[in-house]
């Protein structure tokens, strides 16, 4: 089994020929549609879920417009993640799980820093990017309030 990062179809609509993409911590997975049978703790790296440009302009007006995230609509079997591998089955020996909390600062610090720097007049941002760090910030918040867990620091 092929267990790397590939190109995906438009996480919403299923069409061949994306437009943009976006890039979500592996615990993010959770907040997606049909979620349930990821083992998002072996996910190494970040998610990427991509969009038609249809979708990426209702995308667009959702997050910037409107204040809400996409991510309950978005297919998890449509998003591209790499798994690690499973040398658990293969070894009869149990590993550790991965800690994902660096990669969520650094994602979480990026996207905090994209906010705060996106119109001025020094910035290089594109909206996409500040679409991504408002989804990833929403994310990263909602995860921290269910799991009871503190606010992941920048």
């Amino acid at each position: 089994m092929y267990t790397g990062k590939t190109e995906q179809p438009c996480c919403l609509c299923d069409d061949p020929d994306t437009a943009a993409r976006i890039d979500i911590p592996p615990r993010a997975v959770q907040l997606l549609k049909n979620s349930g049978p990821i083992a998002w703790r072996d996910i190494e790296g970040e998610v990427s879920i991509h969009f038609c440009e249809s979708d990426w302009e209702v995308v667009r007006d959702l997050v910037l417009e409107t204040g809400m995230t996409p991510l309950p609509r978005c297919n998890v079997a449509r998003a591209s993640f790499v798994l690690r591998e499973d040398f658990e089955a293969l070894l009869n020996d149990t590993r550790d799980e991965p800690n994902q909390r660096p990669l969520e600062r650094e994602m979480l610090a990026d996207a905090d820093r994209v906010v705060r720097e996106y119109g001025d007049a020094d910035s290089l941002h594109s909206e996409r990017a500040l679409v991504e760090a408002r989804v990833v910030r929403w994310a990263m918040e909602e995860l921290d309030a269910v799991d009871g867990e503190p606010g992941v620091e920048a």
